[in-house]
């Protein structure tokens, strides 16, 4: 092996109605084009009737995956009977979602890493290449979705969604 960090990878699957994503190694903001398509198809599936996420192979999740992950829950809200399920083992990541207001979108539990059935159906989502301009756009929209989430986020993310909004509005050469 020899990486220490293991790079981030979106699994998903679609079984009787319950749609699993699943986020594994390092997920970083390279990965958010393929989680905005995911939210995205989420919005309009038929017989969608539970959503759940599983962290538990997650080592780090960055803060423009994680507002990727609330537009999961926005997409689908309303639509189910119970919100999303967050599944996580690790601490870190645990406490990363409960800092930033997860709660009130999301079910979270906490859970060792066991082998279930939607392990073998999760099918590995390509990776949707975005290029800067749209990875910008991504991150702006990512990080004014955790503001809108509670005071904490707003406080944290403000200086970064000013920078990239004022990077947005200058002209290029």
């Amino acid at each position: 092996m020899g990486k220490l960090i293991e790079e981030g990878r979106i699994k998903a699957a679609f079984d009787s109605g319950v749609f699993v994503l699943k986020l594994c190694g390092d997920v970083r903001l390279t990965l958010c084009a393929t989680l905005d398509i995911q939210a995205q198809q989420l919005a309009q599936t038929p017989g969608l009737c539970a959503v759940m996420i599983d962290l538990r192979e997650a080592s780090n999740v960055d803060s423009t995956a994680l507002g990727f992950l609330a537009k999961v829950a926005m997409a689908v809200r309303g639509r189910l009977e119970r919100p999303p399920t967050i599944i996580v083992d690790n601490p870190d990541v645990r406490q990363m979602l409960d800092v930033m207001g997860f709660a009130r979108f999301f079910t979270l539990l906490s859970a060792p890493l066991s082998h279930g059935p939607a392990d073998d159906a999760a099918e590995e989502l390509p990776e949707v290449a975005a290029d800067e301009s749209g990875l910008r756009e991504r991150i702006l929209e990512a990080h004014r979705i955790l503001m809108r989430i509670n005071e904490h986020n707003r406080e944290q993310f403000q200086p970064l969604v000013e920078m990239l909004e004022a990077q947005h509005s200058s002209p290029r050469c």
